[in-house]
């Protein structure tokens, strides 16, 4: 081989090497794509946040009402007290007439809130069983129409409205029926029955005590005060378990609420407000009005580099053709 490159036996030129084919540039660190969308909140289920903020609004303004009528049968039971250790002349008439109005106030104001609490409850509530349905069709003991008439439906608003209860919890529960959270459930259904099971009794002594004190006319009536004192501790006691009773209704509502927001996106919880899809874990939230990473730009190539090969062209410059053979086999080309 000669330092042309020819061959010095046939005279024909030695190939050129292919041209070496540039590695691929390493992978760059931006975000992957979103997932597809999975968990989408299912057809016909009503997530609006109206109703239920609106209700737990108005159970806070129930308790609040609840704790100042206690306060206003703490006054009444005050007064009653004067009365039945001093007796009619020590009676302070202007500290009882206080104490009436502002019990009654407070009972006419009670009475105001819990009507209209009661009347967003059952929305919310048929709101809440109409997504279970959704969720657990054909599951449920009673139709959605007893959403509202187990409530206004005498003797038996004792226990079916805690049965649709449990049914819609079993079909909201994102881990399946079986581990229903009910605990808090229960508890809020056995204090609200307890309030007024003792709100009963509290209203018989009371009545049975205004009886008592028309009839004692000219007579002692020291018996009746006491039962008309005792009426007004459990009238209070009553009103301080619907406040508790309250409370845990503002509870319900919220767990409920959220465990069917889970259950519609698909057992995930919600996201965070910040979060974004894609970013790895532990990593920044990034600022308002993020949008998706684009990838970075391939940095430019270094002047009198290889250049890559187009996509699906063969690595490596074509063959040249050959130089002109010597027909003779020998001697220097062209002789």
């Amino acid at each position: 081989m000669g330092p042309d490159g020819r061959c010095a036996a046939c005279g024909a030129y030695q190939q050129p090497a292919a041209a070496p084919v540039a590695a691929a540039p390493a992978g760059y660190g931006y975000p992957p794509p979103p997932p597809a969308p999975m968990g989408l909140p299912v057809g016909g289920v009503d997530l609006r946040r109206g109703v239920r903020i609106a209700v737990m609004v108005l159970l806070s303004v129930c308790v609040l009402v609840a704790l100042l009528h206690v306060a206003a049968t703490g006054q009444q039971r005050s007064a009653v007290q004067d009365v039945i250790s001093g007796g009619f002349m020590a009676m302070d008439r202007e500290k009882i007439n206080d104490a009436d109005d502002f019990a009654r106030s407070m009972t006419i104001l009670q009475m105001l809130s819990m009507l209209v609490t009661g009347v967003l409850w059952v929305i919310w509530f048929r709101r809440m069983r109409l997504n279970a349905e959704v969720f657990a069709p054909g599951t449920h003991r009673f139709g959605s129409g007893w959403a509202v008439g187990a409530w206004i439906t005498p003797v038996v608003n004792f226990w079916f409205p805690k049965q649709m209860a449990n049914d819609i919890y079993r079909a909201s529960s994102p881990a399946g029926p079986q581990s229903a959270p009910k605990g808090l459930l229960n508890a809020w259904w056995t204090v609200w029955l307890a309030s007024m099971v003792v709100g009963g009794i509290g209203t018989s002594m009371y009545q049975s005590a205004n009886s008592k004190i028309h009839a004692s006319v000219g007579s002692d009536p020291g018996d009746a005060l006491d039962t008309l004192s005792s009426s007004l501790a459990v009238s209070g006691l009553s009103e301080l378990l619907s406040a508790a009773a309250a409370v845990l209704a503002l509870l319900v509502v919220r767990q409920l609420s959220g465990m069917q927001e889970q259950r519609a996106m698909g057992g995930m919880p919600p996201m965070a407000p910040g979060m974004a899809p894609g970013m790895p874990y532990g990593a920044p939230a990034p600022a308002q009005g993020w949008a998706p990473a684009m990838p970075p730009a391939m940095p430019p190539m270094q002047p009198g580099g290889p250049v890559p090969p187009p996509y699906g062209a063969p690595y490596g410059p074509p063959p040249s053709a050959p130089p002109p053979q010597n027909p003779f086999g020998s001697g220097p080309a062209g002789y």
